[in-house]
């Protein structure tokens, strides 16, 4: 089900009901899952892997090699899903020796030109807003949401549920159910409407606000808020979550609460 100005490689491991859009350039070591539907002008090149039922509009690029000058021409693989959407010119990096795999996980979705380098992890059901750019290493929790234009540093984590505001520049780690914006990126409150809508009951959102409120509002250093969680909270899929998160970050937390005035 190729346009006949589409090129594919005869190498190219591609499933019979693949459809494949006008000028589409497709090299020797890809694999298709059956479903998917790709539109024109794409490029997917040597090491991408992609799933079943996704939709890859116009323009995009997927597979090109890692922007880092230590990639040294390695075998490595850009891996999406299932059911994943990557709209109009997007650029998706494959991995570098340092992870091997940048990965996009199922029911992600990936608007316009959005940008992921080398190494990346996408949870499922992901949003990355419109010309959303991550750098190389960067972690994205499942059912996260990356406003417009965000910009975040190498190595960052973006924890589960959290939502990034439209033009952020994101330095630190941000940590799971959190809502985060101004610049620097603070903390805002939680993401409860989002919570509620995944099924999150009210006593687990209410432990959510605790938590957050200790470790960000009330004045405390981060190991002090951590003591004060951990022998104040009930133990809970949440907290340790929380927990878990923040004791792993390598960069560091983003800052906590701050008024419009800085203070």
């Amino acid at each position: 089900m190729a346009h006949p100005s589409a090129y594919i490689h005869p190498d190219a491991q591609i499933a019979e009901d693949v459809e494949i859009g006008p000028f589409v350039a497709i090299e020797g070591d890809v694999t298709i899952d059956s479903g998917t539907w790709i539109g024109a002008h794409v490029s997917v090149m040597d090491g991408t892997r992609i799933g079943k039922n996704c939709k890859i509009f116009p323009g995009a690029v997927l597979g090109a090699l890692p922007q880092d000058l230590k990639f040294q021409g390695e075998q490595t693989t850009l891996e999406i899903g299932d059911h994943v959407i990557i709209r109009e010119y997007c650029t998706l990096n494959r991995g570098t020796k340092a992870r091997g795999a940048t990965t996009i996980d199922d029911r992600a979705m990936l608007m316009a030109y959005v940008h992921v380098a080398h190494d990346c992890l996408i949870g499922k059901h992901a949003i990355l807003a419109n010309n959303a750019a991550l750098a190389g290493h960067i972690e994205v929790g499942e059912y996260a949401i990356l406003g417009g234009l965000a910009a975040v540093h190498q190595f960052v984590r973006i924890g589960a549920h959290a939502m990034v505001g439209g033009g952020s520049l994101v330095r630190k780690d941000v940590p799971p159910y959190v809502k985060a914006a101004r610049n620097p990126l603070s903390y805002v409150g939680i993401n409860s409407i989002g919570l509620k809508r995944r099924g999150f009951d009210r006593s687990t959102i209410h432990q959510i606000q605790n938590i957050y409120r200790t470790l960000f509002v009330k004045g405390h250093n981060t190991t002090q808020a951590v003591e004060h969680i951990k022998n104040h909270e009930a133990t809970s899929v949440v907290r340790d979550h929380i927990l878990d998160f923040i004791e792993q970050s390598e960069r560091g937390i983003m800052r906590g609460f701050q008024h419009m005035n800085g203070k």
